[in-house]
């Protein structure tokens, strides 16, 4: 497999992301195209991944009501004009929730995109339902989806992979509920809805070296 991962498509990663969104778990897109299967969610190497610290879990937000992207004249303080979560993906979220709670992994920090589907996802798993205090979900503009010519991608980017890479001297780990498009530009890698990946930074970005800035050190779906 090679060591850097060939520039997205964006059209590919629009099919990718309906791909992955409609069959979570079961199956993901690699930048070349091939099907592969998806992590199955290895308890153990999760678990020991976030207790060694200084790592960021990027967390697809969960499942949605049906849709690529977002309804024409979507604002970002009003959920009722957005995809948003399902039902399901409520559930999900706070599913995702207990298998933190269940393990002791507290973050340090959980940062979400501004859009109400990311909000809801950290919401719901970090909210009074599993964690005593909740967790506050700070929104953090740097997660936010450049789909659809929505936001700074390169000023977003380069915002996020700087501090994953400074972050790598924590002794705990944050959770980042994100979308598809900043998972696979930072992390070179497609998710399912609810799909986490821990990784950590390692190059800036832009970098001159790798199509990626953060390395994936264990991944999968734990609900």
């Amino acid at each position: 497999m090679p060591n850097r991962p060939p520039a997205f498509d964006p059209d590919r990663r629009k099919w990718a992301a309906a791909l992955t969104g409609s069959i979570p778990g079961l199956m993901l897109l690699a930048p070349a195209g091939r099907l592969i299967a998806s992590p199955s969610g290895n308890d153990a190497a999760l678990v020991k991944t976030l207790r060694q610290g200084g790592c960021v879990v990027l967390v697809r937000h969960a499942v949605t009501v049906p849709g690529l992207g977002d309804p024409p004249g979507m604002q970002l303080n009003d959920c009722s004009t957005q995809r948003d979560l399902s039902e399901e993906g409520r559930r999900q979220s706070r599913a995702m929730g207990r298998w933190f709670r269940s393990h002791g992994l507290v973050p340090e920090a959980v940062r979400s995109s501004q859009w109400c589907r990311c909000l809801n996802t950290a919401k719901e798993a970090f909210g009074p339902l599993n964690f005593d205090p909740p967790i506050p979900v700070q929104p953090w503009v740097a997660l936010n989806s450049f789909f659809q010519g929505h936001g700074n991608r390169d000023k977003q980017l380069k915002e996020a992979a700087g501090r994953a890479i400074m972050f790598r001297r924590s002794k705990g780990f944050e959770v980042w509920v994100t979308h598809q498009v900043v998972i696979s530009t930072l992390a070179g890698r497609y998710t399912s809805m609810g799909e986490m990946l821990v990784a950590k930074g390692e190059h800036p970005y832009p970098s001159p070296i790798s199509d990626r800035s953060m390395q994936v050190l264990s991944a999968g779906v734990v609900f």
